[in-house]
């Protein structure tokens, strides 16, 4: 059964920082491409970073260049993908989502990922 497991969401101030985990199960996700994105209230899913399945490639959103930055450990049975979340902002507060992807294409939308997490929060307060 694949199973994409985020963590490490939270109430923190702004500055502060988060860092989120995502353990992939269920499937060999070590040439998947891994993507984070966030949902916030009233708002559409939006982009946050990637990273392709070597670790050979990543990509930001602009209002997060520069703050966060994505990592990936290719363990043999079970995947993990880090966001490491610094000097956070009140507007970062949103439901973040891992998802994974066969191709690394397209990767800020997600049309493009086949599976997804069930998310977590991450509040950032002012």
């Amino acid at each position: 059964q694949v199973q994409l497991v985020e963590s490490g969401g939270g109430l923190v101030q702004s500055g502060d920082s988060l860092r989120l985990s995502c353990a992939a199960s269920g499937r060999s996700f070590s040439n998947y491409a891994m993507g984070w994105f966030r949902q916030a209230p009233g708002k559409e899913r939006e982009f946050v970073a990637s990273i392709s399945g070597g670790a050979t490639f990543t990509s930001y959103a602009d209002s997060v260049k520069g703050r966060f930055a994505i990592s990936r450990d290719n363990a043999k049975n079970t995947v993990t993908v880090y966001l490491q979340m610094n000097r956070l902002k009140p507007e970062d507060t949103a439901v973040y989502y891992c998802a994974a992807s066969r191709t690394y294409g397209n990767v800020n939308s997600p049309s493009n990922y086949e599976y997804w997490g069930q998310g977590t929060q991450v509040t950032v307060s002012s």
